[in-house]
């Protein structure tokens, strides 16, 4: 469906445009509705921003694409290739692991490449890794494949999936999943990383999210050249190429709900956008919090807030360097000596530890276009307690930011800081301020067995009729894959344009 839009075309609205709300929005485009999508940042992508300092260029959000599947669906929706958009590339290894004792482990490639790299600290695990994998197979068939993309705001879904989830005991952690199967405690650490990837601590984490394992097995983990940023715009292109209207630097202040039915938006200027579907991908503690009257809202989604728990909050350091570091992978998830007890301090005693654990994200690895010729482009985003935790970031971050470099000069990036071109960072309080993430959250809520499925934010309202809601806080959870899958499950809510009346102006 291409062109502008007939006056008796019903009209949708979407919040925020992020990944989950420029899905939504292709997917409405291409039931039949009259789409406009509005953002508060000045580029499309919602935390999938990108940054330019100094001839450097950053990606501010997720540069981990796995289940690239999702993103060719939202072009076949309109007959169109992703490969003419956007070109991804498959990473070798996926990630490096950097443990406190020099040691390296390189993970991705194929199963015999993980075993042998596994054999170098366990023999006995390689074989233990086999039944991980099978493991999260098992996982993934049934979170993934059977209930990601399916409506959850029915007590009864929850029921129907109880049997699965106790077959594959999923009260379990990723933790407990992982040293099921894995002696070597550097490895446990390293495979049972990937809740950190969505807000979540491995400890505190239902073991639902194992099938992350398999899922970058099933297709590998991609990076878009020219960066995530790259991939936003071919959605912007493709958006504009099929009708979607598009606002930027525009705030939705609140959602407007006449008689229990969602109108549409009221902006911060005051404006009204009138539509028949209303569609948020912002945060549902912010969405629920500020933007709709509690008289608006059913009893458990105001008991579900109050008691949410978040996930934790992102310190993260841009910055260019002079010359190259050539041995540092495209990944590197460079481990403190802490473990547990540092993932303690952060989710649960919630206080910024002297130690930290550092995912560092170096795109001049695959592509030399983030960086003028000779230099390097990285991110060090460093795990800490969300807001909640009452630190000031102002007194703070400067400190901890010494303390990060001051690590990596001595580990992995000799002369760091004499090779510093540029550098700024962003806090939990960025996070809030920017893109109205409640206590800075990283991830919105985090992803608890008991904030999981029906007991998350539902992707139908709860509250106002012809609300739905996508992204990191609701079914099926954050992570591409999951905003993505909730844009879908929001596919399957929605009528049909022709089913529905377009009121008058």
């Amino acid at each position: 469906m291409t062109g502008a839009s007939s006056e008796l075309t019903p009209r949708a609205v979407v919040i925020g445009a992020g990944f989950g709300g420029i899905a939504a929005a292709l997917r409405l485009r291409a039931k039949g509705y009259d789409v406009e999508i509005v953002d508060r940042c000045p580029r499309l992508g919602g935390r999938a921003q990108m940054f330019e300092r100094d001839g450097f260029r950053f990606d501010a959000g997720p540069t981990v694409i796995t289940a690239p599947g999702l993103f060719e669906e939202l072009f076949g929706l309109f007959g169109r290739r992703i490969a003419d958009y956007v070109r991804l590339v498959e990473l070798t290894p996926w990630y490096r692991f950097q443990f406190p004792d020099g040691a390296t482990f390189d993970y991705g490639g194929s199963v015999a490449d993980v075993q042998s790299a596994i054999a170098r600290f366990n023999p006995a695990d390689a074989d233990g890794y086999l039944g991980l994998v099978e493991e999260s197979r098992q996982l993934f068939e049934t979170g993934y494949v059977g209930l990601a993309d399916q409506p959850f705001h029915r007590v009864s879904a929850m029921v129907r999936a109880v049997p699965d989830l106790l077959r594959l005991r999923a009260y379990r952690s990723v933790w407990q999943l992982v040293a099921s199967h894995i002696r070597d405690d550097r490895l446990r650490q390293a495979l049972s990383i990937q809740p950190l990837l969505v807000g979540g601590n491995p400890f505190d984490t239902t073991c639902i999210y194992g099938l992350i394992h398999y899922l970058e097995r099933r297709w590998g983990i991609h990076f878009a050249m020219g960066g995530t940023a790259a991939l936003v715009d071919g959605l912007g292109r493709l958006m504009s190429e099929v009708g979607i209207s598009v606002r930027l630097d525009t705030t939705v202040a609140s959602v407007v709900v006449d008689d229990g039915t969602a109108r549409g938006v009221r902006l911060e200027s005051g404006e009204l956008l009138d539509a028949e579907v209303v569609v948020s991908n912002a945060d549902p503690m912010h969405l629920y919090g500020s933007m709709i009257d509690s008289r608006h809202q059913t009893a458990g989604v105001r008991l579900k807030r109050h008691a949410a728990r978040l996930s934790m909050g992102l310190f993260v350091m841009y910055f260019g360097t002079r010359g190259t570091y050539p041995d540092i992978a495209h990944h590197t998830i460079w481990l403190g000596r802490r473990y547990r007890e540092l993932l303690s301090d952060i989710f649960h005693r919630r206080v910024l530890a002297d130690d930290f654990s550092i995912y560092l994200h170096r795109p001049t690895a695959t592509d030399p276009s983030f960086a003028p010729d000779g230099c390097d482009s990285f991110y060090a985003l460093v795990p800490v307690p969300n807001l909640e935790a009452g630190i000031d970031w102002a007194e703070a971050g400067p400190k901890l930011r010494d303390r990060v470099f001051a690590a990596l000069e001595r580990s992995v990036m000799p002369g760091l800081r004499e090779r510093l071109a540029c550098e700024f960072v962003m806090t939990p309080q960025d996070f809030q301020d920017r893109y109205l993430s409640v206590g800075g959250a990283g991830f919105s809520i985090a992803p608890l067995f008991r904030q999981s499925a029906w007991f998350r934010f539902h992707n139908r309202g709860e509250g106002p009729r012809n609300l739905f809601l996508v992204g990191a806080g609701t079914h099926p959870g954050a992570g591409l894959p999951g905003v993505l899958s909730s844009a879908k499950v929001v596919e399957r809510l929605v009528p049909a344009a022709n089913a529905v009346a377009r009121r008058s102006p």
